[in-house]
């Protein structure tokens, strides 16, 4: 079953990002949905949303997380740079 997970992460009021949205089937495709028509990236990592929905919503990732997530902001960084360069 199709799970997703949303993330919020705004420095410097934020000091780790957020999960501000959860869920599977139906629940998971919509999340998707509204992320892309929202022009949000949107990842497919499996393993990384299997960890992110045990997570309550509103609560930081914890420290154990941050190396992962570092990674996927990295790769929505990049994304960005480059739809504004074109």
């Amino acid at each position: 079953m199709k799970k997703a997970v949303a993330l919020k992460y705004k420095p410097p009021q934020d000091s780790a990002p957020k999960i501000t949205a959860k869920g599977t089937g139906v629940v998971a495709e919509k999340i998707i949905d509204i992320a892309r028509k929202q022009g949000i990236p949107v990842k497919d990592d499996p393993d990384l949303v299997e960890v992110l929905s045990r997570l309550d919503l509103d609560e930081e990732i914890p420290p154990e997380l941050y190396v992962i997530v570092a990674e996927l902001l990295a790769f929505v960084y990049s994304l960005n740079r480059k739809k504004g360069s074109n």
